[in-house]
């Protein structure tokens, strides 16, 4: 136990990062630095078409191994972890069953099988109706059509629910025994009123969703629990640590880069792209996604792709052998030389243009149709070219939603960016000259689990507000301004990346099963 003058001094946080590809756990002093960390994976499942689905138990056996590895790698004296914040990926619909076990995996944000369940119930409860009300427009990704899913698909799994949790509020219930419902992660549901912060349970019984499976709602740096004597066997932790609401991991992570007031605007760059930027009043786009920030009285309207840093694992995988088997040679490592081949292609690859639509799209066209594409290849084009159009496209995907954005009256200022793409200083100059805006690039790797830090910070009385946390935390390591004539080349591009779509998703339709 660390003492002081007799007192025994709690000067750790201690965050957990439920992503889609991993488990991410970092210990972090008081002034933001990373004492410790560990990542495990566990797998994503595809059963069918449009499914894509894990098993949330896979999710805490790896939060389990993680915690006890970061703690015994970091030497940190366990009684002086003051707290515990969680942060999840989005839009899970985790069945919780009366004797407290998963029932089934959970659809997660890629998941498109409700498709014909939101059509329904668009006409029947009303388009308006649903989005006057959650501030979202109803499709297959989110909570609220797989609960009906599971209605009219699995009877028995849906009968034996008790509640329904969040991926972090999974997390939170493992370690405490408390369920809960962070306010971040209640856009998820339609029967969530965006503008109050309160479930409308009327809304809910109008699309048959068992209002019983609605946990209490908690702002996000709410103490909901302590570690139980399980969780602390289980875990290696201490029983009684402070355990806080958390929240949706693109909210920790505008949080973690510094977004605490409105205009600043987090770019992703994880396995998803998209943006958030920071609101202080209700403006909805039904093409956009709205949700509550971790900071209480603030929004974030946001827009969520499928095309993120996962473009560049996908290529490195598929396409990167050479560079992998250089790169220990050149102790250096593919993507590195990826980034590379990038940077010696002009801005524009010469006219091929890429669509990132690598497992349909999300916001702004939301559709579970669409395809990835290269367009304009021929034999002048190499892998060069294909590398940097597809940064060039994810940056497309992050221009189509700022300029959404414009549409209701709300600006991105300057952007912050994390997530790994945030590592490639090609790609992220890419980005600052396609969407015309400067980017600040904090310490991108561990914004999410920051952001999720601070939360237990504010909640268990480390930090005054947020606003000093972010002061105190979030340090700046580059810049990337606009290149006006870059900016220019680009716009052609940007009309062909739009057009291509347009013309091109009637056939995607059509045959969106090839």
């Amino acid at each position: 136990m660390k003492v002081s003058g007799g007192v025994r001094v709690t000067n750790y946080l201690l965050s957990i990062d439920i992503g889609t590809s991993s488990c991410k756990v970092v210990i972090f002093d008081i002034d933001g630095n990373v004492i410790g960390s560990s990542s495990k994976a566990y797998n994503v499942y595809y059963p069918k078409k449009g499914h894509a689905q894990q098993d949330p138990d896979e999710w805490w056996q790896a939060t389990c191994e993680a915690i006890k590895e970061a703690t015994l790698t970091s030497g940190v004296d366990k009684s002086a972890i003051a707290g515990i914040g969680v942060d999840g990926q989005s839009w899970s619909a985790i069945a919780i069953g009366k004797d407290g076990q998963v029932l089934t995996q959970t659809p997660i944000w890629m998941d498109t099988r409700a498709k014909d369940i939101c059509d329904r119930l668009n006409r029947e409860v009303g388009e308006d109706a649903i989005f006057d009300l959650c501030g979202n427009s109803l499709q297959p990704s989110y909570t609220t059509a797989k609960i009906v899913w599971y209605k009219e698909n699995m009877h028995d799994v849906y009968r034996n629910i008790s509640t329904i949790l969040q991926s972090n509020s999974f997390i939170v219930y493992k370690l405490t025994g408390n369920m809960s419902q962070d306010k971040s992660q209640g856009y998820g549901f339609h029967c969530f009123d965006m503008a109050r912060g309160k479930w409308d349970y009327d809304m809910a019984r109008t699309m048959g969703i068992d209002t019983s499976f609605l946990p209490d709602i908690y702002e996000c740096h709410d103490v909901v629990g302590r570690v139980s004597k399980e969780a602390a066997m289980l875990t290696g932790l201490l029983e009684g640590i402070p355990v806080v609401a958390g929240g949706l991991d693109a909210a920790c992570g505008a949080l973690g880069v510094g977004v605490v007031e409105a205009g600043q605007t987090q770019e992703q760059g994880g396995q998803a792209g998209g943006m958030s930027i920071c609101i202080d009043e209700y403006k909805a786009h039904k093409a956009l996604i709205l949700g509550y920030h971790v900071i209480p009285n603030l929004w974030l309207l946001q827009g969520g792709t499928v095309g993120g840093g996962g473009v560049m694992r996908w290529f490195e995988k598929e396409f990167a052998d050479y560079e992998k088997s250089q790169a220990k040679y050149l102790r250096k490592s593919s993507f590195d030389l990826l980034n590379e081949l990038a940077s010696e292609v002009a801005p524009g690859s010469d006219g091929l243009v890429f669509l990132p639509y690598m497992m349909g799209e999300r916001s702004p066209i939301w559709d579970p149709n669409a395809k990835g594409v290269y367009y304009g290849l021929d034999f002048s084009k190499t892998k060069g070219h294909m590398v940097r159009a597809s940064m060039e496209g994810v940056a497309f995907s992050l221009k189509h939603n700022l300029d959404i954005a414009r549409e209701v009256g709300v600006e991105a200022n300057e952007l912050r960016a994390m997530g790994g793409a945030a590592n490639s200083h090609v790609w992220t100059q890419i980005k600052a000259d396609v969407t015309g805006k400067e980017i600040k690039v904090p310490s991108s790797d561990t914004a999410t689990a920051m952001g999720a830090a601070i939360l237990a910070g504010v909640g268990v009385g480390l930090y005054k507000d947020f606003e000093d946390a972010a002061n105190r935390l979030v340090k700046i390591k580059r810049h990337h301004s606009p290149n006006i004539e870059n900016c220019d080349i680009y716009m052609k591009n940007y009309e062909i990346y739009l057009e291509l779509y347009n013309n091109l998703k009637g056939l995607m339709k059509k045959y969106g099963g090839n």
